[in-house]
């Protein structure tokens, strides 16, 4: 069998992180791509699916909460890492969709040692089923031109963005149809850059979705 270097993608908005950790990466032996933030890591997925994920959980337009969240759902296989320096440790916090978390700011060795532990691309189990109703975390994004509060979604499915308006006092849970697909999405508002908030709203979801559907549907 022809050895194939595992291929990497990093994802974060602040270009030295990127740059830096590319650089020695890719110098050990991972095929490494890099995104600015979310949707730009959206364009290089349509590209190519990489064998894993690292992505920054606090980024502007699109959150790495809900970048994780649609790869998870989209490509069940690849294994991801979220990274940030709002938890410690190296547990993985409750409401982020990842296999391992990295903490901005340890060394380096603490993210070899973790991507050493994740399986290589061919012993990556094919058979982890997508979590289609597992809600996409979503960043506010304020008002438009006319003071409507709306957020932009990015499609599990086909992966392409579209912006929904949010109106009135939002529930906890909410749904919609992509405009490109067609495909069902159950999404979750995140207040912008509230990365604290997440698992207590992850804990507050697991809870309503025990119910019966007619209830848990649109609890606030």
């Amino acid at each position: 069998m022809l050895y194939t270097r595992p291929r990497l993608l990093i994802v974060d908005d602040e270009p030295s992180i990127r740059v830096s950790m590319s650089s020695l990466l890719a110098e050990i032996g991972y095929d490494v791509r890099s995104a600015g933030d979310g949707f730009s890591a959206l364009d290089e997925l349509r590209k190519e699916v990489p064998d894993v994920l690292l992505s920054d959980l606090n980024m502007p337009g699109m959150s790495g909460f809900e970048l994780l969240s649609v790869v998870r759902r989209r490509f069940p296989a690849v294994q991801t890492i979220a990274m940030s320096g709002a938890f410690s440790g190296d547990e993985v916090a409750s409401g982020v969709a990842a296999d391992a978390f990295y903490q901005k700011g340890s060394s380096m060795g603490s993210l070899l040692r973790i991507l050493g532990s994740l399986p290589w691309p061919e012993q990556t189990p094919s058979n982890r089923p997508p979590n289609a109703w597992a809600p996409i975390w979503i960043q506010s994004n304020g008002h438009d031109g006319s003071g409507e509060a709306y957020v932009t979604i990015a499609c599990p499915e086909c992966l392409r963005t579209f912006p929904q308006a949010i109106g009135g006092s939002p529930g906890l849970l909410r749904e919609t149809v992509c405009i490109h697909c067609r495909g069902s999405i159950r999404f979750a508002i995140v207040p912008p850059a509230d990365t604290a908030s997440v698992p207590a709203l992850q804990k507050k979801i697991v809870k309503m979705e025990r119910r019966p559907a007619s209830v848990a549907q649109f609890c606030a």
